[in-house]
């Protein structure tokens, strides 16, 4: 029995980690090696500043190799378009809200933890407001605990795009 907890990613968000590894594998990787190589044959490694820093860089490439893969070979991937549409808020859908007080309108996507962007309208599915949503249906009001204090929303449609 697997242990690893899958850990929901949107289509969109499987793919940049995907481009992002084979980067590193292809392209970051491949040019370290070649600037490990370089510094060694400039002789003494003691004083060396360009190899310390391609082998720290090195560290940090080979570090995120592992933990993009990990992330793959533990992510449900999942497709808005492809959920049942029920009406009700879940995981990769778009959220319409109006903040009733100020009437003004906002969309939200819920995504994963990796891909959340507040600038794109993405936020994590672990964040207040999306857990505040998750559940709820348009026509349904939701109350998020802000740093200013309660703010109150209206979910206006939830789009499976």
């Amino acid at each position: 029995m697997s242990s690893i907890a899958k850990v929901p990613l949107t289509v969109a968000g499987a793919e940049a980690l995907k481009a992002e590894l084979h980067r590193l594998k292809t392209v970051e990787r491949p040019a370290v090696i070649v600037a490990i190589a370089e510094a060694r044959a400039q002789g003494d490694l003691s004083e060396n500043a360009e190899y310390d820093a391609a082998k720290e860089k090195q560290g940090f490439i080979e570090g995120r190799i592992i933990e993009l893969e990990g992330k793959l070979s533990s992510a449900q991937i999942i497709n808005p378009a492809m959920l049942e549409e029920d009406g009700r808020v879940v995981f990769g859908v778009t959220v319409d809200l109006e903040e009733s007080e100020s009437g003004e309108n906002v969309s939200y996507q819920i995504v994963g933890e990796d891909e959340a962007d507040i600038k794109l309208g993405k936020i994590s599915f672990s964040s207040p407001i999306a857990r505040a949503m998750i559940g709820k249906s348009a026509g349904d009001a939701v109350e998020v605990r802000a740093p200013g204090g309660i703010k109150e929303y209206e979910i206006v449609d939830v789009r499976y795009v």
